[in-house]
């Protein structure tokens, strides 16, 4: 999703507390960082905040880190998270926000930052051939996921395109992956127990487009390979 350039976005950044700018000055020490023993989950792609504001506010008991690149998408972001936490009478304590690439992903996290689940919601699908391994469920990023993702570990996955998760369903049985559960009509076949609406999903739905969705759990490392 491109955003317009947004003067503000950087100002606001710094000034959130709930705002990290150089994560890879956490890595190895996020469970410390935010302060409580509470399982960590992450949202990979976390464009402009309404998904993850909406996901972290009714799980009190769960830390949330939201990556993205592009300050003026993050900026968005940050009010989207202020806006709803305040219109749930809840101060902003169980949510981080951080700004990095996520093909270098493993800058940032380590095995010791030991993540419950990451959910990936409407990735640039990449479809040329020669651009299909920056794809945020390539083999290879999910093989840098498996080092911080706990076993049993799930991934939760959203997206309108076909090819993208027609390819994603390969690469995550390459990369060690059990399905558990898909859909190429989310709306219609709901396998979570709760679906929140990305921007993108009220889009693309508007459009017509069904919602293919999965989740995928990790093989142990014992049993990876057999």
């Amino acid at each position: 999703m491109r955003i317009r350039y947004k003067k503000w976005a950087r100002p606001e950044l710094e000034s959130a507390p709930f705002y990290i700018d150089n994560p890879e000055e956490i890595k190895g020490k996020w469970h410390e960082t935010f302060k409580n023993k509470a399982p960590i989950n992450m949202e990979l792609g976390c464009g402009k905040g309404s998904f993850i504001a909406n996901l972290a506010v009714r799980n009190p008991d769960i830390n949330y880190i939201a990556v993205d690149l592009v300050d003026p998408m993050l900026g968005v972001s940050k009010r989207n998270i202020e806006k709803v936490y305040k219109e749930n009478g809840r101060e902003i304590d169980n949510i981080i926000l951080t700004r990095h690439d996520i093909e270098r992903i493993q800058l940032f996290m380590s095995k010791n930052d030991v993540v419950d689940r990451i959910y990936i919601n409407f990735c640039n699908p990449w479809p040329k051939p020669k651009h299909r391994k920056k794809r945020l469920t390539h083999t290879k990023q999910l093989n840098l996921y498996r080092e911080f993702l706990k076993d049993d570990g799930e991934i939760f996955f959203k997206t309108d395109d076909d090819d993208l998760f027609k390819d994603s369903l390969k690469y995550f049985e390459e990369a060690g992956f059990e399905i558990i559960s898909k859909t190429y009509d989310l709306h219609k076949e709901n396998i979570f127990d709760v679906n929140i609406e990305t921007e993108h999903e009220k889009m693309f739905t508007e459009e017509g487009k069904k919602i293919k969705a999965l989740i995928a759990r990790k093989i142990k490392e014992s049993n990876h390979g057999q």
